[in-house]
């Protein structure tokens, strides 16, 4: 038996990328599963390959920094999947500026959606297991950024961090009512948003498209850039009975970059 079957989990950002995957994981492992994105062509991508494996799938167009959507796409998926049993706050963004570029929109924007969307998911998620009166698992998106604060990344990190401290502090309010709270921490991962932060260190530094990226892959002690599969074995541990035991942590899953 699958160590999801029957289970219903919500994935945001699943669109593409790390989310994806997850999504596409923890569906191969019985699970049947909440798309949730702000691409709706991407989303109807990802739901036919969950149904091509044999499980249900049902999308919903959300903007995580906005609590209403978050809590209208955990009803959505109770009520199209007949159940909720597991929530990962999946979606975000990345920012590369020096500190001392942030404007007060960048700041804003990338709050909003990195903090504000694992809290508005944390909550969404903790109220239905509660209204369902049964146990829980809420899965957040951290980085190895939210261990080690990196240059040309200080906004970026400190969300990351911010979402340690929420994984902490509601794995500690709500351990009580069954429901585990953990975190998952990705290195350099070969998606489109390190494109995105590799072109970005280009345009701020000068270096050549592509060396940044070869740079911080040199020194990864396996040797290669993580995939999004990597990180969602990962999550799809998070998200069994394996981890039943397992609260308030947020672990590195990044071949080896940073160490604690």
């Amino acid at each position: 038996m699958n160590k999801l079957e029957g289970k219903v989990a919500l994935v945001t950002g699943a669109g593409q990328g790390i989310g994806r995957a997850i999504a596409l994981r923890l569906a191969r492992d019985g699970a049947d599963i909440a798309i949730v994105d702000m691409n709706e062509a991407k989303m109807s991508d990802v739901a036919a390959e969950v149904r091509d494996l044999g499980r249900k799938a049902t999308t919903f167009k959300a903007d995580v920094s906005k609590r209403d959507d978050v809590y209208a796409a955990v009803e959505n998926a109770e009520k199209i999947l007949g159940g909720f049993d597991v929530m990962v706050n999946n979606a975000g963004i990345a920012q590369v500026q020096p500190i001392a570029d942030v404007t007060q929109d960048e700041f804003d924007k990338i709050m909003k959606i990195n903090v504000g969307g694992v809290l508005w998911g944390i909550q969404a998620a903790a109220a239905k297991f509660k209204q369902r009166k049964q146990r829980g698992k809420i899965i957040n998106a951290a980085s190895i950024a939210g261990h080690d604060g990196f240059a040309m990344l200080g906004v970026y990190s400190a969300t990351k961090f911010a979402v340690r401290a929420l994984t902490q502090a509601a794995a500690k309010e709500y351990a009580s009512a069954g429901i585990t709270v953990n975190a998952y921490a990705p290195g350099i991962v070969g998606t489109d948003m390190w494109v995105e932060i590799d072109r970005r260190f280009a345009e701020i530094t000068g270096a050549k498209v592509g060396a940044t990226y070869k740079q911080y892959v040199e020194g990864i002690a396996l040797g290669r850039a993580s995939t999004p599969e990597d990180v969602a074995a990962f999550v799809a541990y998070l998200s069994g009975p394996d981890s039943d035991y397992m609260t308030g942590q947020t672990p590195m899953i990044d071949g080896g970059i940073v160490y604690r």
